[in-house]
């Protein structure tokens, strides 16, 4: 039995891209076009009228970009998987358009036969990047990331106030530097206690300058 042709909408705003596209499904027997968008608007409309399995998505389109016509066919129309081909390539533009529930991110410039895998590979759940692509995000995965904040366990505030304790400060210097009550200072500090289960000042200083707190501030 032979299955059913992918059915692929084309969402861009230049008539020779759909046309190209357009003719390239034309030419295969396991593809049909359902509708073509020239807004992300359009494509929303499109896509919930004729429930494709494909969406082949610009980013750059006017009324909705496809990012948010992205994120809105996830969704209108769950089943219908994203193919975004565009000219960009930063990585602010690919993490929004995978994070908007794009299933797969193609250069334009990509050839026919990598255009035509992709679009088999989306139909079928598998999520697909561009190499180009690819190499961005992997050199962006790869990138040294921030440590996390010591304590994660303390608030903002709380660890504010447990640098200064580790500095030596009192409840009264601590709260004139932050603008607080002595009182509200104390409760951060009892807070602070019960959260390191600890049951002195200097043991919440050990335990802070253990962790690279508490060092003198430049002036």
């Amino acid at each position: 039995m032979t299955a059913a042709p992918v059915r692929v909408l084309i969402a861009d705003d230049h008539f020779l891209v759909r046309r190209g596209i357009g003719a390239l499904l034309a030419s295969l027997d396991a593809f049909v076009v359902v509708a073509e968008a020239t807004t992300g608007v359009e494509a929303v409309r499109e896509a919930q009228l004729t429930e494709p399995d494909v969406v082949i998505m610009d980013i750059n389109m006017p009324v909705m970009n496809g990012i948010e016509s992205t994120r809105q066919l996830s969704r209108a129309v769950p089943g219908a998987a994203v193919l975004v081909l565009t000219m960009f390539d930063d990585d602010e533009t690919v993490l929004s358009a995978m994070r908007a529930g794009a299933r797969g991110y193609l250069l334009k410039g990509a050839g026919q036969d990598e255009v035509v895998a992709a679009i088999r590979s989306v139909a079928t759940g598998q999520v697909v990047i561009g190499p180009g692509v690819a190499a961005r995000l992997l050199a962006h995965l790869d990138a040294p990331q921030p440590p996390d904040p010591p304590f994660p366990h303390l608030t903002a505030r709380e660890r504010e106030v447990l640098e200064r304790v580790a500095q030596g400060e009192g409840n009264g210097a601590i709260a004139a530097a932050l603008g607080l009550a002595p009182k509200t200072v104390g409760n951060h500090v009892s807070a602070i206690f019960a959260k390191l289960r600890v049951a002195s000042r200097a043991e919440a200083i050990v335990r802070a300058r253990e962790h690279g707190l508490g060092h003198p501030q430049e002036g």
